[in-house]
């Protein structure tokens, strides 16, 4: 449950040849604010808020996300869960630096992380307090989160009808996704709540998408989770459906605040 949880925080985000910050990249600085709910029903009950917050300056991208929840499946089954994380990503998308606190019904867990390419290798150091670092190498291909959002709204601008792509996720595994991403009928897609209207749609193109996610280094067939959405052209995404073959949880856009991008000079 608190790997679900993790990827509706996440927003379940997702995939990466186009660097943010060059003259191709398409993602906004923006803050939004999701409803979660248990479930895809139009009463669905409401379990907690999602914040996605991410903001640009001179010296990079810095991605804040803050979720609560508390999900009770049962009279006597309940759990509660909040997630923060704080993130850098240069303007090359060659790295990655965070830190992510969870909370599990009163236990608090803290990991540190660090994804760094050298040379031909893309290496990744997580740090758990009171454990030895745990040291990696992730296949060259894996993309960072801002810029995985790019690309995928190049290869949707591009009309890829699916494509695979490798991303790596900071708070559900520490490490790399394998995604395959499907364009979808507007039909398909999951209908908005009129009780979670957002104050502010996003303007711009969309694209329904459906994505499968499984290990990226182990290469598992078998998805772990998949995730339905709506992705926007400046990187805002709406209509979360994220599936575990268990139970589903779904995510829908509140508030959206659009951010001015930094004029910075040329290096």
């Amino acid at each position: 449950m608190r790997r679900l949880v993790g990827i509706v925080l996440a927003g379940a985000v997702l995939v990466p040849d186009v660097a943010p910050g060059a003259a191709m990249a398409q993602v906004q600085p923006h803050r939004a604010e999701y409803a979660l709910r248990l479930g895809i029903a139009a009463n669905a009950p409401r379990i907690g808020t999602a914040v996605n917050d991410l903001s640009l300056d001179c010296s990079g991208w810095h991605l804040k996300r803050d979720i609560k929840t508390e999900i009770a499946l049962t009279a006597s089954w309940k759990m509660s869960l909040a997630s923060k994380l704080d993130g850098q990503e240069p303007k090359s998308g060659n790295g990655f630096r965070y830190s992510t606190v969870q909370v599990q019904n009163g236990s608090e867990r803290e990991f540190k992380g660090r994804v760094q390419r050298q040379g031909g290798e893309l290496r990744a150091e997580i740090v758990q307090p009171g454990a030895p670092p745990n040291l990696f190498v992730l296949p060259p291909p894996t993309l960072m989160p801002v810029a995985a959002i790019d690309h995928l709204i190049e290869r949707l601008r591009a009309n890829a009808a699916s494509f695979p792509a490798l991303m790596f996720d900071a708070e559900v595994m520490g490490d790399a996704f394998l995604l395959d991403v499907t364009e979808q009928q507007r039909g398909q897609l999951r209908a908005g709540r009129p009780a979670d209207k957002p104050e502010s749609a996003p303007k711009g193109k969309s694209w329904p998408v459906f994505m499968t996610f499984t290990r990226g280094r182990q290469q598992d067939t078998r998805p772990l989770f998949s995730v339905g959405a709506l992705v926007f052209d400046n990187g805002v995404l709406d209509r979360l459906t994220v599936d575990t073959g268990l139970v589903t949880v779904t995510a829908d856009l509140q508030s959206l605040e659009m951010r001015p991008v930094p004029s910075c000079p040329r290096s």
